[in-house]
Protein backbone atom coordinates (compact mmCIF):
# COMPACT_ATOMS: atom_id res chain seq x y z
CA UNK A 1 0.00 0.00 0.00
CA UNK A 2 2.81 2.39 0.82
CA UNK A 3 4.22 1.82 -2.66
CA UNK A 4 0.89 2.73 -4.22
CA UNK A 5 0.71 5.94 -2.20
CA UNK A 6 4.30 6.83 -3.07
CA UNK A 7 3.62 6.34 -6.78
CA UNK A 8 0.56 8.55 -6.50
CA UNK A 9 2.50 11.26 -4.71
CA UNK A 10 5.21 11.19 -7.38
CA UNK A 11 2.58 11.47 -10.10
CA UNK A 12 1.07 14.52 -8.45
CA UNK A 13 4.46 16.08 -7.83
CA UNK A 14 5.21 15.70 -11.52
CA UNK A 15 2.02 17.43 -12.69
CA UNK A 16 3.58 20.94 -12.81
CA UNK A 17 6.32 19.60 -15.10
CA UNK A 18 3.97 17.71 -17.41
CA UNK A 19 1.13 20.19 -17.63
CA UNK A 20 0.19 23.86 -17.63
CA UNK A 21 0.16 26.03 -14.52
CA UNK A 22 -2.68 28.52 -14.09
CA UNK A 23 -2.12 31.32 -11.56
CA UNK A 24 -4.86 32.69 -9.31
CA UNK A 25 -4.38 35.83 -7.21
CA UNK A 26 -6.61 38.65 -5.93
CA UNK A 27 -5.29 41.08 -8.58
CA UNK A 28 -4.91 38.62 -11.46
CA UNK A 29 -7.30 38.20 -14.38
CA UNK A 30 -8.22 34.91 -12.72
CA UNK A 31 -9.07 36.12 -9.23
CA UNK A 32 -11.14 33.27 -7.77
CA UNK A 33 -10.27 29.64 -7.18
CA UNK A 34 -13.53 28.48 -8.73
CA UNK A 35 -12.69 30.38 -11.95
CA UNK A 36 -9.20 28.92 -12.00
CA UNK A 37 -10.54 25.40 -11.68
CA UNK A 38 -13.12 26.02 -14.40
CA UNK A 39 -10.43 27.26 -16.83
CA UNK A 40 -7.92 24.51 -16.04
CA UNK A 41 -7.57 21.44 -18.23
CA UNK A 42 -7.26 17.94 -16.76
CA UNK A 43 -3.85 17.36 -15.16
CA UNK A 44 -3.14 21.11 -14.91
CA UNK A 45 -1.81 22.80 -11.80
CA UNK A 46 -3.76 25.67 -10.27
CA UNK A 47 -1.34 27.86 -8.30
CA UNK A 48 -3.21 30.04 -5.79
CA UNK A 49 -1.17 32.93 -4.43
CA UNK A 50 -1.44 34.48 -0.98
CA UNK A 51 -4.66 36.26 -0.09
CA UNK A 52 -8.15 35.62 1.25
CA UNK A 53 -10.72 34.03 -1.06
CA UNK A 54 -14.34 34.09 0.13
CA UNK A 55 -15.67 31.07 -1.72
CA UNK A 56 -17.68 27.92 -1.10
CA UNK A 57 -19.28 25.04 -2.99
CA UNK A 58 -16.27 24.71 -5.30
CA UNK A 59 -16.75 21.54 -7.35
CA UNK A 60 -13.80 19.68 -8.86
CA UNK A 61 -14.51 16.91 -11.37
CA UNK A 62 -11.22 16.78 -13.24
CA UNK A 63 -7.72 15.57 -12.33
CA UNK A 64 -6.00 18.61 -10.82
CA UNK A 65 -3.20 19.77 -8.59
CA UNK A 66 -4.01 22.72 -6.30
CA UNK A 67 -1.02 24.43 -4.71
CA UNK A 68 -1.27 27.29 -2.23
CA UNK A 69 1.61 29.76 -2.23
CA UNK A 70 2.00 31.67 1.07
CA UNK A 71 -0.90 29.80 2.71
CA UNK A 72 -3.86 31.47 0.98
CA UNK A 73 -7.08 31.51 3.02
CA UNK A 74 -10.29 30.02 1.67
CA UNK A 75 -13.14 31.32 3.84
CA UNK A 76 -16.56 29.74 3.41
CA UNK A 77 -18.31 32.55 5.29
CA UNK A 78 -20.20 29.78 7.16
CA UNK A 79 -22.32 29.30 4.03
CA UNK A 80 -21.50 25.67 3.23
CA UNK A 81 -18.98 23.14 1.96
CA UNK A 82 -15.83 24.53 0.36
CA UNK A 83 -14.20 21.89 -1.91
CA UNK A 84 -16.16 18.92 -3.26
CA UNK A 85 -13.98 16.56 -5.30
CA UNK A 86 -15.29 13.71 -7.43
CA UNK A 87 -12.66 12.43 -9.86
CA UNK A 88 -9.84 9.92 -9.94
CA UNK A 89 -6.72 11.97 -9.10
CA UNK A 90 -6.49 15.02 -6.87
CA UNK A 91 -3.72 16.82 -4.98
CA UNK A 92 -4.06 19.81 -2.67
CA UNK A 93 -1.39 21.44 -0.51
CA UNK A 94 -0.76 24.70 1.30
CA UNK A 95 -4.20 26.19 2.02
CA UNK A 96 -5.91 27.53 5.12
CA UNK A 97 -9.56 26.47 4.97
CA UNK A 98 -11.94 28.02 7.47
CA UNK A 99 -15.50 28.90 8.46
CA UNK A 100 -17.43 26.14 6.74
CA UNK A 101 -20.37 26.69 9.06
CA UNK A 102 -22.13 24.24 11.36
CA UNK A 103 -25.29 22.44 10.35
CA UNK A 104 -27.76 20.09 12.02
CA UNK A 105 -29.01 18.65 8.72
CA UNK A 106 -25.91 18.13 6.51
CA UNK A 107 -22.31 17.06 6.97
CA UNK A 108 -20.50 20.05 5.50
CA UNK A 109 -16.80 19.64 4.85
CA UNK A 110 -13.74 21.75 4.20
CA UNK A 111 -12.64 19.15 1.63
CA UNK A 112 -14.92 16.29 0.57
CA UNK A 113 -13.43 13.50 -1.53
CA UNK A 114 -16.01 11.27 -3.21
CA UNK A 115 -15.36 8.18 -5.38
CA UNK A 116 -11.71 9.05 -5.86
CA UNK A 117 -8.46 7.10 -5.95
CA UNK A 118 -4.85 8.13 -5.51
CA UNK A 119 -5.49 11.50 -3.92
CA UNK A 120 -3.34 13.56 -1.56
CA UNK A 121 -4.33 16.19 1.03
CA UNK A 122 -1.12 17.54 2.51
CA UNK A 123 0.09 20.39 4.71
CA UNK A 124 -3.15 22.33 4.97
CA UNK A 125 -4.69 24.16 7.93
CA UNK A 126 -8.35 23.88 8.86
CA UNK A 127 -10.09 26.13 11.35
CA UNK A 128 -13.76 25.73 12.29
CA UNK A 129 -14.36 23.52 9.28
CA UNK A 130 -17.09 21.33 10.85
CA UNK A 131 -15.99 18.15 9.03
CA UNK A 132 -12.54 19.23 7.93
CA UNK A 133 -11.72 16.28 5.63
CA UNK A 134 -14.56 13.97 4.59
CA UNK A 135 -13.71 10.87 2.55
CA UNK A 136 -16.34 8.55 1.08
CA UNK A 137 -16.16 5.56 -1.27
CA UNK A 138 -12.51 6.35 -2.00
CA UNK A 139 -9.19 4.51 -1.87
CA UNK A 140 -5.41 4.88 -2.02
CA UNK A 141 -5.36 8.30 -0.42
CA UNK A 142 -2.74 10.10 1.64
CA UNK A 143 -3.80 12.58 4.36
CA UNK A 144 -0.58 14.02 5.72
CA UNK A 145 0.73 16.94 7.74
CA UNK A 146 -2.54 18.80 8.18
CA UNK A 147 -3.45 20.91 11.22
CA UNK A 148 -7.13 20.80 12.09
CA UNK A 149 -8.61 22.82 14.93
CA UNK A 150 -12.10 23.63 16.15
CA UNK A 151 -13.76 24.79 19.34
CA UNK A 152 -16.60 22.31 19.61
CA UNK A 153 -18.63 22.20 22.80
CA UNK A 154 -21.35 19.63 22.05
CA UNK A 155 -21.46 16.43 20.00
CA UNK A 156 -24.77 17.39 18.35
CA UNK A 157 -23.41 20.44 16.54
CA UNK A 158 -19.82 19.39 15.86
CA UNK A 159 -18.10 17.31 13.19
CA UNK A 160 -15.05 15.09 12.93
CA UNK A 161 -11.63 16.35 11.89
CA UNK A 162 -10.92 13.45 9.51
CA UNK A 163 -13.95 11.34 8.60
CA UNK A 164 -13.71 8.29 6.33
CA UNK A 165 -16.64 6.12 5.21
CA UNK A 166 -16.40 3.05 2.97
CA UNK A 167 -12.75 3.58 2.10
CA UNK A 168 -9.67 1.40 1.75
CA UNK A 169 -5.91 1.71 1.55
CA UNK A 170 -5.71 5.09 3.26
CA UNK A 171 -2.65 6.50 4.98
CA UNK A 172 -3.36 9.14 7.64
CA UNK A 173 -0.07 10.44 8.99
CA UNK A 174 1.54 13.34 10.87
CA UNK A 175 -1.66 15.31 11.38
CA UNK A 176 -2.58 17.42 14.42
CA UNK A 177 -6.30 17.39 15.23
CA UNK A 178 -7.81 19.30 18.15
CA UNK A 179 -11.18 20.37 19.47
CA UNK A 180 -13.49 18.35 17.21
CA UNK A 181 -16.12 15.68 17.94
CA UNK A 182 -13.85 12.79 16.90
CA UNK A 183 -10.30 13.44 15.86
CA UNK A 184 -10.24 10.63 13.29
CA UNK A 185 -13.34 8.57 12.47
CA UNK A 186 -13.25 5.39 10.36
CA UNK A 187 -16.38 3.46 9.36
CA UNK A 188 -16.09 0.52 6.96
CA UNK A 189 -12.44 1.43 6.32
CA UNK A 190 -10.09 -1.47 5.59
CA UNK A 191 -6.38 -2.04 4.99
CA UNK A 192 -5.33 1.42 6.17
CA UNK A 193 -2.53 2.97 8.23
CA UNK A 194 -2.94 5.69 10.88
CA UNK A 195 0.37 6.82 12.33
CA UNK A 196 2.29 9.69 13.95
CA UNK A 197 -0.80 11.81 14.57
CA UNK A 198 -1.60 13.94 17.63
CA UNK A 199 -5.28 13.86 18.54
CA UNK A 200 -6.10 16.08 21.51
CA UNK A 201 -8.99 17.81 23.29
CA UNK A 202 -11.68 16.19 21.18
CA UNK A 203 -15.16 15.87 22.68
CA UNK A 204 -15.73 12.18 22.04
CA UNK A 205 -12.82 10.05 20.76
CA UNK A 206 -9.33 10.79 19.54
CA UNK A 207 -9.68 7.89 17.08
CA UNK A 208 -12.87 5.94 16.40
CA UNK A 209 -13.13 2.65 14.46
CA UNK A 210 -16.48 1.16 13.39
CA UNK A 211 -16.74 -2.01 11.27
CA UNK A 212 -13.19 -1.56 9.98
CA UNK A 213 -10.84 -4.51 9.46
CA UNK A 214 -7.16 -5.17 8.76
CA UNK A 215 -5.99 -1.71 9.84
CA UNK A 216 -2.96 -0.57 11.83
CA UNK A 217 -2.43 2.47 13.99
CA UNK A 218 0.92 3.22 15.56
CA UNK A 219 3.12 6.01 16.99
CA UNK A 220 0.10 8.25 17.67
CA UNK A 221 -0.69 10.32 20.77
CA UNK A 222 -4.22 10.54 22.18
CA UNK A 223 -4.31 13.19 24.88
CA UNK A 224 -7.14 14.69 26.96
CA UNK A 225 -10.02 13.50 24.81
CA UNK A 226 -13.46 12.40 25.96
CA UNK A 227 -11.90 8.98 25.43
CA UNK A 228 -8.67 8.16 23.66
CA UNK A 229 -9.56 5.48 21.11
CA UNK A 230 -12.64 3.33 20.49
CA UNK A 231 -12.34 0.18 18.37
CA UNK A 232 -15.75 -1.40 17.77
CA UNK A 233 -17.05 -4.30 15.65
CA UNK A 234 -13.72 -4.79 13.92
CA UNK A 235 -11.05 -7.46 13.50
CA UNK A 236 -7.36 -7.79 12.71
CA UNK A 237 -6.39 -4.40 14.13
CA UNK A 238 -2.75 -3.79 15.05
CA UNK A 239 -2.18 -1.15 17.75
CA UNK A 240 1.46 -0.39 18.50
CA UNK A 241 3.60 2.27 20.18
CA UNK A 242 0.77 4.69 20.87
CA UNK A 243 0.44 6.98 23.88
CA UNK A 244 -2.94 7.22 25.66
CA UNK A 245 -2.71 10.00 28.23
CA UNK A 246 -4.94 12.19 30.41
CA UNK A 247 -8.24 10.87 29.08
CA UNK A 248 -10.36 11.55 32.18
CA UNK A 249 -14.09 11.45 32.80
CA UNK A 250 -16.91 9.44 34.29
CA UNK A 251 -17.12 7.30 31.12
CA UNK A 252 -13.64 7.88 29.75
CA UNK A 253 -11.05 5.36 28.60
CA UNK A 254 -7.62 5.36 27.08
CA UNK A 255 -8.74 2.52 24.81
CA UNK A 256 -12.27 1.12 24.46
CA UNK A 257 -12.59 -2.31 22.83
CA UNK A 258 -16.05 -3.59 21.98
CA UNK A 259 -16.71 -6.67 19.85
CA UNK A 260 -13.26 -6.83 18.31
CA UNK A 261 -11.35 -9.98 17.46
CA UNK A 262 -7.92 -11.31 16.53
CA UNK A 263 -6.03 -8.08 17.20
CA UNK A 264 -2.72 -7.05 18.75
CA UNK A 265 -1.97 -4.35 21.33
CA UNK A 266 1.81 -4.09 21.75
CA UNK A 267 4.28 -1.53 23.15
CA UNK A 268 1.73 1.16 24.07
CA UNK A 269 1.74 3.51 27.06
CA UNK A 270 -1.40 4.18 29.10
CA UNK A 271 -0.80 7.00 31.55
CA UNK A 272 -3.26 8.83 33.82
CA UNK A 273 -6.52 7.71 32.24
CA UNK A 274 -9.71 6.92 34.13
CA UNK A 275 -9.47 3.43 32.58
CA UNK A 276 -6.45 2.35 30.54
CA UNK A 277 -8.23 -0.39 28.54
CA UNK A 278 -11.92 -1.26 28.79
CA UNK A 279 -12.90 -4.53 27.08
CA UNK A 280 -16.34 -5.91 26.28
CA UNK A 281 -17.10 -9.07 24.25
CA UNK A 282 -13.65 -8.98 22.68
CA UNK A 283 -11.84 -12.23 21.92
CA UNK A 284 -8.44 -13.57 20.91
CA UNK A 285 -6.54 -10.38 21.65
CA UNK A 286 -2.84 -10.26 22.45
CA UNK A 287 -2.06 -7.46 24.94
CA UNK A 288 1.69 -7.55 25.47
CA UNK A 289 4.60 -5.32 26.49
CA UNK A 290 2.47 -2.30 27.32
CA UNK A 291 2.90 0.07 30.25
CA UNK A 292 -0.05 1.06 32.46
CA UNK A 293 0.87 3.79 34.93
CA UNK A 294 -1.14 5.97 37.31
CA UNK A 295 -4.53 5.12 35.83
CA UNK A 296 -7.73 4.72 37.80
CA UNK A 297 -8.14 1.20 36.43
CA UNK A 298 -5.36 -0.19 34.24
CA UNK A 299 -7.57 -2.85 32.61
CA UNK A 300 -11.30 -3.33 33.04
CA UNK A 301 -12.85 -6.46 31.53
CA UNK A 302 -16.61 -6.63 31.26
CA UNK A 303 -18.51 -9.76 30.21
CA UNK A 304 -17.89 -11.90 27.15
CA UNK A 305 -14.11 -11.60 26.87
CA UNK A 306 -12.52 -14.92 25.96
CA UNK A 307 -9.13 -16.32 24.96
CA UNK A 308 -7.23 -13.08 25.51
CA UNK A 309 -3.58 -13.00 26.53
CA UNK A 310 -2.22 -10.29 28.84
CA UNK A 311 1.49 -10.90 29.28
CA UNK A 312 4.76 -9.06 29.80
CA UNK A 313 3.07 -5.77 30.67
CA UNK A 314 4.08 -3.28 33.36
CA UNK A 315 1.38 -2.27 35.85
CA UNK A 316 2.77 0.73 37.74
CA UNK A 317 0.98 2.51 40.59
CA UNK A 318 -2.56 2.30 39.25
CA UNK A 319 -5.41 2.71 41.73
CA UNK A 320 -6.71 -0.66 40.49
CA UNK A 321 -4.67 -2.84 38.18
CA UNK A 322 -7.40 -5.16 37.03
CA UNK A 323 -11.16 -5.58 37.20
CA UNK A 324 -12.84 -8.69 35.75
CA UNK A 325 -16.63 -8.86 35.87
CA UNK A 326 -17.18 -12.48 34.87
CA UNK A 327 -15.89 -15.80 36.14
CA UNK A 328 -15.08 -18.88 34.08
CA UNK A 329 -13.10 -17.14 31.36
CA UNK A 330 -10.05 -18.64 29.68
CA UNK A 331 -8.07 -15.41 29.57
CA UNK A 332 -4.39 -15.72 30.39
CA UNK A 333 -2.48 -13.39 32.73
CA UNK A 334 1.20 -14.25 32.77
CA UNK A 335 4.66 -12.79 33.33
CA UNK A 336 3.51 -9.25 34.06
CA UNK A 337 5.15 -6.80 36.44
CA UNK A 338 2.77 -5.61 39.17
CA UNK A 339 4.02 -2.74 41.32
CA UNK A 340 1.82 -3.91 44.23
CA UNK A 341 3.18 -7.47 44.19
CA UNK A 342 4.35 -8.37 47.68
CA UNK A 343 5.93 -11.75 46.95
CA UNK A 344 9.57 -12.86 46.97
CA UNK A 345 12.11 -14.45 44.65
CA UNK A 346 14.32 -16.85 46.61
CA UNK A 347 15.94 -18.47 43.59
CA UNK A 348 16.75 -15.05 42.03
CA UNK A 349 15.43 -15.94 38.59
CA UNK A 350 13.46 -12.70 38.25
CA UNK A 351 10.11 -14.42 38.67
CA UNK A 352 8.15 -14.27 41.92
CA UNK A 353 7.86 -17.55 43.81
CA UNK A 354 4.31 -16.74 44.91
CA UNK A 355 1.50 -16.29 42.33
CA UNK A 356 -0.14 -12.86 42.24
CA UNK A 357 -3.86 -12.15 42.29
CA UNK A 358 -4.11 -8.71 40.62
CA UNK A 359 -7.81 -8.19 41.21
CA UNK A 360 -8.63 -6.69 44.60
CA UNK A 361 -11.95 -7.25 46.32
CA UNK A 362 -12.46 -3.50 46.65
CA UNK A 363 -12.23 -3.18 42.87
CA UNK A 364 -15.10 -5.64 42.64
CA UNK A 365 -17.07 -3.63 45.21
CA UNK A 366 -16.49 -0.28 43.49
CA UNK A 367 -17.54 -1.69 40.12
CA UNK A 368 -20.97 -2.54 41.52
CA UNK A 369 -21.21 0.34 44.02
CA UNK A 370 -19.22 3.39 42.78
CA UNK A 371 -20.11 5.38 45.93
CA UNK A 372 -17.80 3.06 47.89
CA UNK A 373 -14.83 4.88 46.37
CA UNK A 374 -14.89 7.32 49.30
CA UNK A 375 -13.46 4.49 51.43
CA UNK A 376 -10.45 3.98 49.15
CA UNK A 377 -7.67 4.95 51.58
CA UNK A 378 -9.24 3.59 54.74
CA UNK A 379 -7.84 0.82 56.92
CA UNK A 380 -11.07 -1.12 56.40
CA UNK A 381 -10.29 -1.52 52.70
CA UNK A 382 -6.79 -2.82 53.44
CA UNK A 383 -8.31 -5.46 55.72
CA UNK A 384 -10.95 -6.29 53.11
CA UNK A 385 -8.38 -6.83 50.37
CA UNK A 386 -6.13 -8.85 52.67
CA UNK A 387 -8.93 -11.19 53.67
CA UNK A 388 -9.82 -11.82 50.02
CA UNK A 389 -6.16 -12.45 49.21
CA UNK A 390 -5.90 -15.09 51.92
CA UNK A 391 -9.19 -16.78 51.00
CA UNK A 392 -10.58 -15.71 47.60
CA UNK A 393 -14.38 -15.89 47.55
CA UNK A 394 -15.71 -13.08 45.37
CA UNK A 395 -12.90 -12.47 42.88
CA UNK A 396 -12.60 -14.90 39.93
CA UNK A 397 -10.37 -17.81 40.89
CA UNK A 398 -8.62 -18.03 37.51
CA UNK A 399 -7.58 -14.38 37.44
CA UNK A 400 -4.06 -15.06 38.60
CA UNK A 401 -0.53 -14.45 37.36
CA UNK A 402 1.48 -17.58 38.17
CA UNK A 403 4.76 -16.01 37.06
CA UNK A 404 4.81 -12.36 38.20
CA UNK A 405 8.00 -10.49 37.37
CA UNK A 406 10.12 -8.86 40.05
CA UNK A 407 11.30 -5.91 37.92
CA UNK A 408 9.61 -3.89 35.15
CA UNK A 409 10.17 -4.83 31.53
CA UNK A 410 11.43 -2.47 28.84
CA UNK A 411 8.33 -1.55 26.84
CA UNK A 412 10.00 -0.02 23.77
CA UNK A 413 6.98 2.23 23.32
CA UNK A 414 6.75 5.80 22.12
CA UNK A 415 7.84 8.22 24.87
Amino acid sequence: MKNNILIAALLFAAFPLLSNTLVVCPDCPVNTIAKGIALANPCDTVLVQSGTYYENNIEINKDLTLIGEGMPVVDGKEQGEIFTVENKYFYIEGFRIQNVGRSYVEDRAGIRIRKSTQFTIRNNEFDEAFFAIYLQNSSKGLIEGNHISAHSLEEANSGNAIHAWYCSYLEIANNVVKGNRDGIYLEFVDNSLIHNNLSQDNIRYGLHFMFSDDDSYYDNEFVDNGAGVAVMYSKNIVMQRNVFRDNWGAASYGLLLKDIFDSEIFHNRFNQNTVGIFMETSNRLKIQQNEFSENGWAVKMSGGNQTNILSKNNFLHNTFNLSVHSAGTDNVFSSNYWSDYAGYDLDKDGVGDVPHRPMKLFSYVVSSTPEAMVLLRSLFIDLLNFSEKVSPIFTPENVIDETPLMTPLPVFGKV
